[in-house]
């Protein structure tokens, strides 16, 4: 018998000083029985660091062919493509074809670093690809933040990010690795 996806439940308040952006998003979040709380929380990270309207989840691990995340606009176009964790090269390149602009969030520590060192001179070219790496004890304090229903307070300024919730509260430095703004 196949693993069922566990729902989890999130109401995130983001205060974005950096963008200007406040809202408060009521969010659900299907975890594939593969995934971890801490790809998971990432995955919800990136969703508030670029929090929009029209900011929408992808089908999930099982699925090729979509982010993490994405927003399209009202005619279907991709204007923002979100992987997170070590994607392959290639995907990232079909990702750039596809989309305006195209994030992606590493995360894990070594294996982040020694996924940067095999794909800096290629990733390099790609001009609309952004590359944030999170340190690797950021997401693991933020994976302790998961629960099956949480209200999270997300504040951003000056590139850091503040995530807390009732109890707990975890601060990220996201170091970025390429800049398609640069």
């Amino acid at each position: 018998m196949a693993l069922k996806a566990t729902i989890c439940k999130a109401e995130i308040h983001v205060a974005d000083m950096d963008r200007g952006y406040y809202g408060n998003h009521a969010l659900t979040l299907a975890r594939h029985p593969s995934e971890t709380e801490e790809r998971m929380m990432v995955r919800l990270l990136a969703f508030a660091l670029n929090a929009d309207e029209a900011m929408t989840f992808g089908a999930g691990l099982s699925t090729d062919d979509e982010p993490d995340l994405w927003h399209k606009d009202l005619t279907g176009n991709i204007q923002l493509w979100i992987d997170v964790g070590l994607p392959d090269e290639k995907r990232i390149r079909k990702a750039c074809g596809r989309a305006d602009k195209v994030i992606v969030y590493s995360y894990g520590g070594r294996a982040a670093q020694l996924w940067w060192q095999q794909n800096e001179d290629s990733l390099a070219r790609l001009n609309k690809l952004t590359v944030l790496d999170l340190p690797q004890p950021d997401t693991r304090a933020l994976a302790a933040l998961a629960a099956r229903n949480m209200a999270l307070q997300i504040t951003v300024q000056d590139g850091h990010v503040w995530v807390s919730n009732a109890s707990d509260a975890v601060q990220l430095a996201p170091e970025t690795r390429l800049d398609a703004d640069a």
